[in-house]
This record gives structure tokens, C-alpha cells and sequence, in this order.
């Protein structure tokens, strides 16, 4: 199973576009969304094209394929203009792996939900990267639409061999294999 893992789009009409084109790109079974997906929050400007109901059209586009899990700036009424479900957390079987996704502001790196986990995907931090830590790999997409600390708009792509994080045009910044 090929996933395309997503976070912090922060209602940008204009990154909700290069979703599209990632996903025809990559071509993935699933998409994951880690949370913040239609404000922008207090501490953050204006995404570019800051269009919450556009890109809630976006991601209805692609409801077959998507699973999301509630971020810290999204609320239950976010709920009511999407057609699929807004989750507190996934957790899954992958590849004979257990895997948690979250959005990051309850658990991350520092923060653990259970002995369980030998996979973590979370958001919230708007950094890329992937790490291992105490025999855990912890992954985060970065954040689409407001990349901070220097590192690009990006995403990840996680299926049974590798965890890969890609800036918007498919460029590789960080791999490791599974």
C-alpha cells in the first residue's frame, strides 16, 4: 500500500492545488491528512489564496481516498463541510508494523501514545524530517503550505519499502527504507 501523508494545508486554495497534482503524480492508495486543514491559526499569516471552502471542495474531490485526523486549529463545524471523517488519531497495521498518526500537539517524539508504536507520522511542527529514536521512526510531512525553520513545502510518501519526504515538485529530501 502506497500512502501519501499531508499536513498543516492551513486553508491555502494554492497548495490544496498541488495536492491534486500530487496525488496524480505519486498515485497512492490512500491520502492522509495530520490536521490543520482549513484555518490558519492564530500564530500563522495568511496562507497564499487562503480559501477554506475551496479547499474543502479540494479534498471533497478526493474523499475516497482520504483519512484524516483532527490538528490542533481544526474544530467539529470544519466536520460539516467535509465529506469524510475528521479522526482524533489512525492507528493501523502497515506492512506488519503498528503505525500511529496524529497531528503533533498531544503526541510526538516527546510524547508517546503507547508501547506499540514503531512507526509515528504527526504534523504540527511545519518541519520536515524522519528520524529513528529508541528503535521508533518518527516522520513528519512538514507543512504544505507553511514550512518553518528553512526546510521546503513538503510531503511524505510511506508504502512497504520506504518513508520518503518530497518537497511540492517530487524532489527527494530525506528517505530511509523499512
Amino acid at each position: 500500500m502506497k500512502l501519501l501523508i499531508i499536513s498543516d494545508i492551513h486553508g491555502s486554495n494554492y497548495y490544496a492545488k498541488k495536492i491534486e497534482e500530487i496525488n496524480k503524480r505519486e498515485k497512492p492508495d490512500q491520502i492522509i491528512l495530520l490536521g490543520d486543514l482549513y484555518y490558519h491559526g492564530p500564530r500563522n499569516g495568511l496562507t497564499e489564496q487562503y480559501d477554506p471552502m475551496k479547499v474543502a471542495g479540494i479534498l471533497n474531490d478526493l474523499k475516497d481516498k482520504i483519512r484524516a485526523v483532527r490538528g490542533n486549529c481544526d474544530a467539529e463545524v470544519d466536520e460539516m463541510i467535509s465529506d469524510f471523517k475528521i479522526e482524533q488519531n489512525i492507528e493501523e497495521q502497515i506492512n506488519n508494523k503498528h503505525v500511529f498518526f496524529t497531528h503533533g500537539h498531544i503526541y510526538n517524539m516527546n510524547n508517546i501514545p503507547n508501547k506499540e508504536v514503531q512507526i509515528m507520522f504527526y504534523g504540527h511542527f511545519h518541519t520536515g524530517f524522519i528520524e529513528e529514536k529508541n528503535g521508533i521512526i518518527f516522520a513528519n510531512p512538514g507543512s504544505i503550505s507553511l514550512p518553518k525553520n528553512n526546510t521546503e513545502h513538503s510531503y511524505i510518501i510511506f508504502d512497504s519499502n520506504a518513508i520518503i519526504l518530497k518537497d511540492v515538485d517530487g524532489n527527494i529530501i530525506q528517505e530511509k527504507n523499512i
